[in-house]
């Protein structure tokens, strides 16, 4: 595999990563209400997340879910009721004022490193997605310790471009632009998050 083609496998997953999904909408709103930290912890997730999606893909499981559609409908069932459950959370603390850092404390490291992940895990459309890039674009003579780093480069890729949103969404400014109209945007982001729930679900 080339040095430009695995630039290339990298591009393309960088610029999936920065289209507007499920993941961006709770890295704002947790960078904003929760701040940097968490919501590093939070990216940290997602960036584990894609990997496993990347690996799976590598390994096979997008072949495996055509092969087995019942198991690809009953992951995509889980993954938009998941969704479901952030939005309808979302919708019920909407009202709520946005808290000064400092005056509650946030979820831990670990417990945002884990909805982070279960996040993007509980989709599995990524491995879809993955599957369709390698198969157009990583040879199949490719050797495993390429396969590797580019799995390991996509886990960086995605946890990084989370931890740059996460770093602009929780600066003082952003925070009080979003404080301002706090009830307003998190019904709006709870719908979106519900829109794709239910898209994962029936698409």
């Amino acid at each position: 595999m080339t040095p430009a083609l695995f630039a290339s496998v990298v591009l393309v997953h960088l610029l999936a990563a920065m289209s507007p999904g499920p993941s961006f909408v709770v890295c704002v709103r947790t960078a904003a209400s929760e701040g940097l930290r968490t919501a590093l912890a939070l990216s940290a997730g997602f960036g584990l997340g894609a990997g496993l999606w990347a690996a799976g893909a590598m390994a096979g499981l997008a072949l495996l879910f055509e092969l087995i559609p019942p198991l690809f409908t009953a992951l995509k069932v889980v993954g938009g009721l998941f969704l479901l459950w952030i939005a309808i959370g979302m919708w019920r603390h909407a009202p709520e004022p946005l808290p000064q850092l400092g005056e509650t404390r946030p979820r831990s490291a670990w417990a945002a490193f884990r909805f982070g992940f279960l996040t993007y895990a509980t989709n599995p459309k990524p491995a879809i997605f993955f599957g369709a890039v390698f198969v157009g674009l990583v040879p199949a003579e490719t050797p495993l310790a390429a396969r590797a780093a580019l799995v390991a480069v996509i886990a960086l890729n995605e946890g990084l471009w989370y931890a740059l949103v996460s770093r602009v969404f929780s600066l003082p400014k952003a925070r009080a632009a979003y404080a301002r109209v706090k009830a307003r945007i998190d019904r709006a982001f709870g719908s979106l998050i519900a829109v794709f729930g239910l898209k994962i679900t029936f698409t």
